[in-house]
């Protein structure tokens, strides 16, 4: 009996399998290459359908009945100074030339099956799935949230490997001493942050976001009046966004003449970049001009993306963009920036929420917790 796969798995796999062949492989080949990754027999029509549905996207029929890896990308929309790509990062970063990133803000999927396709069509027909869609307060809808808590070991397993391949396949198209700013969440962040640096990335510390959130703070379900005074978990109050850099040979200030890069842009002459910064909850403004479920608020991602390009110049990368936000922050404070987005309705989004994020206007408060 063939073991049924997990949404995705599949597709990553045929993805892996043609990435590292480097040419064209026959049906056979691809299915045998696939069945190895998995470590279990991969069904033929799942590959036969993964390859049908993606060629062109992902891959491309050389032959009848053999593929290859897609490897040349063009931008499917550019606004001022920012770029965005629909493909898998993956595919993407390995069509990349080396040491040609200067910088990576990014918000990843970090439980991995939020963003499955499965749970995505859960989402967007408000079923949940592993989504916690929130009752609206005081006439209020609140934005969904991943529960974190339903991952299984070989969720956590699965999340190692991706954040690990990632950061693999990430570090070759960076600059020495190019600064990685990763969101994460609580809860998993520890995990995520052993991978990426077991791929070669340098740990530099985090980045806090004293932000408070909907998560957390909750009774025992479905007893909450027995145990009135009990919270299961502590209201989340924080988001960590991990922060790593590209190792580089010599001084930081001999990199900084090479790469202009190996540092962090201080805030001003006087004050220099800290790893506390005071946030909000995105506003209902900035949703409506992007309603993507994980929307970072300009008035953060400004700061963020200005601080890790230490002179001002070179290219920051978001690898899984979503709606873009990244790159409308980037545009905001004069930087170069690119976005790869897999999800097509994401896409569409971005397109159109790029240039109004970025004209957008954040409330005036106060930039960095002291």
């Amino acid at each position: 009996m063939v073991e049924k796969s997990r949404p995705g798995e599949v597709r990553d796999a045929v993805r892996r399998c043609l990435d590292s062949a480097g040419q064209a492989l026959s049906l056979t080949e691809i299915q045998s290459g696939v069945s190895k990754i998995l470590g279990k027999e991969a069904p033929g029509s799942s590959v036969r359908s993964i390859l049908n549905h993606e060629t062109g996207v992902l891959f491309v029929r050389t032959a009848r009945g053999h593929y290859a890896a897609k490897h040349s990308y063009d931008p499917v929309f550019t606004y001022r100074s920012a770029k965005l790509y629909q493909a898998d990062c993956f595919s993407w970063l390995r069509s990349r030339d080396p040491e040609t990133i200067h910088a990576v803000v990014t918000d990843p999927p970090y439980g991995l099956v939020e963003y499955d396709p499965e749970h995505l069509e859960k989402l967007r027909a408000g079923r949940g799935g592993v989504w916690r869609i929130p009752p609206s307060f005081d006439g209020h809808t609140r934005s969904p949230l991943p529960r974190f808590t339903t991952l299984s070991e070989k969720d956590r397993e699965r999340l190692d490997r991706f954040f690990f391949e990632w950061a693999e396949a990430l570090v070759p198209v960076l600059v020495p001493g190019a600064h990685v700013l990763v969101a994460s969440n609580p809860l998993l962040s520890y995990r995520i942050a052993a991978a990426i640096a077991a791929a070669g990335l340098e740990r530099r510390g985090e980045v806090v976001r004293l932000v408070q959130t909907m998560r957390g703070g909750d009774r025992p379900k479905g007893a909450h009046t027995e145990f009135a005074d009990v919270t299961v978990m502590p209201r989340s109050q924080w988001e960590p966004w991990l922060l790593f850099r590209k190792p580089f040979s010599g001084t930081v200030q001999e990199n900084l003449r090479l790469y202009g890069t190996g540092g962090l842009r201080r805030v001003s002459t006087e004050r220099p970049f800290g790893d506390v910064i005071a946030s909000a909850p995105t506003r209902t403004s900035e949703k409506r001009l992007a309603p993507h479920p994980s929307l970072k608020p300009q008035a953060f991602l400004r700061q963020v993306v200005r601080a890790v390009l230490p002179l001002g110049d070179g290219i920051v990368l978001d690898p899984f963009c979503g709606s873009g936000s990244t790159l409308a922050a980037a545009v905001a404070v004069g930087y170069e920036a690119m976005g790869v987005e897999r999800d097509p309705e994401y896409v569409t989004l971005a397109g159109e929420a790029i240039p109004l994020l970025a004209q957008y206007e954040p409330p005036v408060r106060r930039i960095s917790a002291a």
